[in-house]
């Protein structure tokens, strides 16, 4: 059997050498190491919590240490995070633990000349009562504080003011809760929320997005019988609402261009009541087999195909009453859910607003006069946003806003709405609804 700690310094090194997802090298490496039960939670909590508070750990070693950080061995500061990690904020494990297993992970790990550093070090923190503070203020505290890029902060600022922005850096380091959409072609929210009930998963209603239940550390989804008999799904509201704002109707032509893993698709065939003629397709077909697990799960009849949302397709030319592109993007609006997203170079966004720009022109063929398009991210930056759809309006005449109503009820009349997690509740995501002329 293998040891938690080791574990989640083995998943932090690879995600920090190779840029690997840390959800999907977390799981690999936990199976690997035969962890089970409390001992996968620990890891999980071990490597989420060091990437949502690298910055503020960073600092607190930054405090207590005789050597400037950046000439301290990666590995070594990796070993620290975690143990601060485990002495502030892990409260069932005593701070001598923690110093001493820090130490002994050290070791096991083949730094041995760094360990009476790495004790030291502890032993001064493990005196304090909390983490220290950032001494700097501004943007810069924020950043420190909430662990987030400082240029990411300075955004956030310009667009949220100081409070809201806070509120949302708060918000990117708690967990996220988990969402469950209603098959109500099978079943209904009561229905659910009481079969959900006698599985030991306690639920309530999402305030806004309807057929939406929400919970708290649900644990493992799949192995939910209900799960299994296809009677939900799992899909953040803000998603949900996004193709309820394009009231896919029985009868009509749906095209869903970057559809992996299904959620879309799949709410927009339950919207329309399972009559609409969708078609679900993506660039690479292994992301197809979720789409289609997902699908036969739910009882969905769907055309599943790959195909480039960026290249066109003559036969699709003003064929569809509906097209959803959920583009590919930044993600900086689902964090908390994926919070090394926060640590990726920001010139590797550079190249998205092209990519998002080629395929809103190209899909945009596809509709019929009087059809709609369903433009959304999951980011906040306004660059993929409402900048590029605005842009994407003034160059296509044909094309206007179609206004919908928010999820507090207000009518968007630009027909465009960034959803914030501080604010809705959901992940932050956009969301443009535009119509083709006839």
């Amino acid at each position: 059997m293998g040891e938690p700690r080791s574990a989640a310094l083995s998943v932090l090194e690879k995600c920090r050498r190779s840029g690997a997802w840390s959800d999907a090298v977390l799981g690999s490496v936990m199976d690997r190491e035969g962890l089970k039960g409390p001992d996968r939670g620990l890891c999980a909590a071990l490597c989420y919590g060091v990437l949502q508070n690298r910055s503020w750990l960073d600092n607190a070693v930054g405090t207590a240490s005789t050597v400037p950080l950046n000439r301290v061995e990666p590995k070594v500061l990796d070993i620290l995070r975690l143990s601060l990690y485990q002495l502030f904020f892990l409260q069932k494990i005593p701070a001598y633990a923690a110093v001493s297993e820090g130490v002994a992970l050290c070791r096991a790990s083949g730094c041995t000349r760094a360990a009476g550093y790495v004790n030291a070090v502890l032993r001064r923190l493990a005196a304090l009562e909390k983490l220290p503070e950032p001494k700097a203020g501004g943007a810069e505290g924020l950043s420190i504080r909430w662990s987030h890029p400082r240029w990411l902060v300075e955004e956030l600022l310009s667009a949220l003011g100081e409070e809201e922005t806070e509120a949302f850096l708060r918000l990117d380091n708690k967990p996220a809760p988990a969402c469950f959409q209603v098959n109500t072609l099978r079943t209904t929210a009561e229905a659910l929320a009481e079969r959900l009930r006698a599985e030991g998963i306690e639920t309530h209603p999402d305030p806004f997005v309807p057929n939406c239940l929400r919970a708290e550390a649900p644990g493992d989804l799949k192995r939910s019988p209900a799960f299994q008999e296809g009677l939900f799904y799992v899909q953040d509201a803000a998603a949900k609402f996004a193709v309820l704002t394009a009231a896919p109707r029985p009868g009509e032509r749906v095209l869903d261009v970057c559809a992996a893993p299904g959620g879309k698709s799949f709410a927009a065939a339950v919207a329309a009541e399972g009559a609409a003629n969708i078609t679900a397709c993506d660039l690479h077909e292994n992301k197809l087999k979720r789409i289609r697990e997902g699908a036969a799960r739910l009882g969905l009849e769907m055309e599943i195909l790959a195909a480039d949302a960026r290249s066109f397709r003559e036969d699709w030319m003003e064929q569809y009453d509906l097209v959803i592109a959920d583009v590919p993007c930044s993600g900086l609006g689902v964090i908390r859910k994926k919070p090394d997203i926060r640590w990726k170079d920001p010139k590797d966004f550079a190249g998205l607003p092209r990519v998002q720009r080629d395929i809103l022109e190209n899909v945009s063929r596809y509709l019929r006069p009087g059809g709609r398009l369903l433009y959304s991210t999951c980011t906040v930056r306004k660059e993929e946003n409402d900048e590029l759809v605005g842009a994407f309006l003034e160059g296509h005449p044909d094309f206007s806003p179609l206004p919908f109503a928010d999820p507090a009820g207000a009518e968007q009349g630009r027909g465009m709405l960034q959803l914030w997690p501080q604010r809705h509740g959901t992940d932050g995501f956009f969301v443009a609804m535009m119509r083709k002329m006839l």
